[in-house]
């Protein structure tokens, strides 16, 4: 399960260390010392997540830096690149009447699969999801445990992961999913087997981060690598993972670029992590909850 920064936030890490480092320098002695460390390292952000391959390769071209990959807060300790909330996918060949709200979910007749809570960060944020949309928040998630617990009990709760391959076979008829992920899926696929929106009733959105290690190698590559990262291409070039970059309302999307998102009124109802400290708390219980009031269930 990834690390959740503050509860919610995962990271991805960006290599950065103290020695050599370009102090109070601009863009343009920024990029030279760049050029003279010659590569960047990272952590969590391969090139097949949210299109980094192709900010990886402007990064290449540009600058000289090569890249290999393994496995901002109001003190500066970090930033967010861009945005996940939590969506459903829906298999349009087998369900027909389009869950629109968890309302809906409710109320149907086709399975839904939320993943594993136990080792999931997007089925974790499923469950607070869920619960936010039905007047629960970080520190009281029940009425998302009853409403999964009541699911089960109906056996309409899948115990197929929602992942590629379970969708291309057919295993899934609405997943609960990040929306990025969603979208990405639904490309990959079919998008027109696939529909994937933002629950009408609420949702929960969460970032992901680009933290500097400032103990790596190679100090001033990585500073230049965040700051194209931010940047209007580098933003671009996530939107084209179907990633909702940071500045998305601040910068003019290709119009194919942002076909790839959905549309911004669907974010209506989403709500960030309020109480960080309660959500880490419950998130840790979770996976005993979920065995008490939700498992128990499905027999």
């Amino acid at each position: 399960m990834k690390q959740l920064l503050l509860a919610s936030l995962m990271g991805s890490a960006i290599a950065l260390a103290t020695s050599a480092m370009a102090e109070g320098t601009d863009l343009q002695a920024l990029e030279q010392a760049a050029r003279a460390e010659g590569a960047v390292n990272s952590v969590g952000m391969p090139d097949s997540w949210a299109n980094w391959k192709d900010t990886w390769a402007d990064l290449n071209r540009l600058y000289g830096l090569k890249h290999q990959d393994t496995d901002k807060d109001e003190d500066g300790h970090w930033m967010l690149a861009y945005t996940g909330s939590i969506a459903f996918i829906v298999n349009k060949q087998l369900v027909k009447d389009i869950p629109r709200s968890w309302a809906d979910l409710k109320t149907g007749t086709y399975k839904v699969s939320a993943g594993d809570v136990s080792t999931a960060a997007q089925a974790v944020n499923g469950v607070l999801a869920a619960a936010i949309a039905m007047g629960g928040n970080e520190s009281n998630i029940q009425p998302a445990l009853d409403f999964y617990g009541e699911l089960a009990k109906q056996r309409r709760l899948s115990l197929a992961n929602p992942t590629i391959q379970t969708l291309e076979k057919g295993e899934v008829e609405v997943g609960v999913v990040w929306d990025f992920n969603g979208l990405s899926y639904r490309d990959q696929i079919d998008p027109e087997r696939f529909e994937v929106l933002i629950p009408s009733d609420g949702s929960v959105i969460s970032g992901y981060s680009t933290i500097i290690n400032k103990w790596a190698k190679n100090p001033n590559a990585a500073k230049l690598t965040r700051e194209y990262i931010l940047s209007d291409a580098g933003q671009i070039n996530l939107a084209k993972g179907n990633a909702r970059p940071i500045r998305a309302e601040h910068i003019d999307l290709p119009a194919e670029v942002q076909a790839k998102l959905l549309p911004q009124e669907q974010y209506a109802k989403v709500q960030p992590i309020e109480d960080a400290a309660a959500w880490e708390a419950t998130s840790k219980a979770l996976p005993r909850l979920w065995q008490e009031h939700v498992i128990i269930n499905m027999n």
